[in-house]
């Protein structure tokens, strides 16, 4: 025969006892679950909160040290920019500077015997103004031509025996190294009308008119060097220099430059 409980169930012990508990139990495990799951969250924010603040603390601590160290080598920085800034300045001059002690050699290796000078100047730029009036014994016209020439230029006045001599000059003038032009401003004879020697007089014992004879032809040149590069403003370099004028001519060298004179305007003729 088979066994049968007659005991109630909610009478009934022991492991064959129904559960009574119902769906309460599963919600208590739920809820102790989520706070586990939320105080393992909070801990682990905590964590990762207190390593970010470690990490900034050691950043701070090394852009303080970088920038103590900078400030210990900001001497030797300012050295260095002071030293560049000098460089540049050294060399922009070096590089706007004009030779011209080249060009003043130059010019009296092409010079010609049948010229002399009665003054030179020579100007970095025509902004240069020199002390006096007259600016070198040029004309007008002279200063004109000077202020077309941004770079260095030379302003020459001086005489030639006739104008076939000025001619041969302003080409020997074009050999100089660095010269692009070279503008006449005036090249003239004496006046036909008043003889040499008036002119000579006139112009206080030959200081400012060189033309003793009357083929002698006074000139006025200016040489340019536009390719030269233009000096920076407070650089600029003038020289000027006032020819003595030319001896007294003896007898025999006036019949001399006076053959010469003749044979020329035969040859040209």
């Amino acid at each position: 025969m088979r066994p049968v409980n007659l005991i109630p169930p909610e009478e009934r012990r022991g492991p064959n006892a129904p559960l009574r508990s119902g769906p309460l139990a599963y919600i208590l495990v739920g809820a102790l679950v989520a706070v586990l799951a939320g105080v393992a969250a909070l801990v682990l924010t905590n964590n990762e909160i207190a390593d970010r603040e470690s990490e900034v603390a050691r950043l701070e601590a090394e852009d303080a040290r970088a920038k103590a160290k900078a400030e210990r080598l900001s001497p030797f920085t300012q050295f260095r920019n002071m030293r560049e800034q000098r460089v540049a300045t050294v060399t922009s001059l070096a590089n706007s500077r004009f030779d011209w002690e080249r060009v003043m050699r130059e010019l009296s290796l092409v010079f010609p015997e049948d010229a002399w000078l009665v003054s030179l100047t020579a100007t970095a730029s025509p902004e240069v103004s020199l002390e006096g009036s007259g600016q070198g014994g040029g004309s007008g016209e002279t200063r004109q031509l000077r202020e077309s020439a941004p770079g260095p230029a030379l302003e020459l006045v001086g005489c030639a025996t006739g104008q076939e001599a000025v001619a041969r000059f302003v080409t020997a003038l074009k050999d100089i190294d660095g010269v692009t032009r070279v503008a006449i401003a005036s090249s003239e004879l004496p006046d036909e009308n008043s003889g040499a020697g008036d002119v000579a007089g006139e112009s206080g014992g030959g200081n400012e008119d060189c033309r003793t004879r009357e083929f002698i032809s006074k000139f006025e040149l200016v040489v340019a060097f536009d390719a030269a590069p233009i000096p920076v403003v407070g650089s600029s370099e003038s020289v000027t220099a006032e020819a003595p004028p030319p001896a007294e001519e003896t007898e025999s060298e006036d019949e001399s430059q006076a053959e010469t004179a003749s044979s020329e305007t035969s040859e040209g003729g």
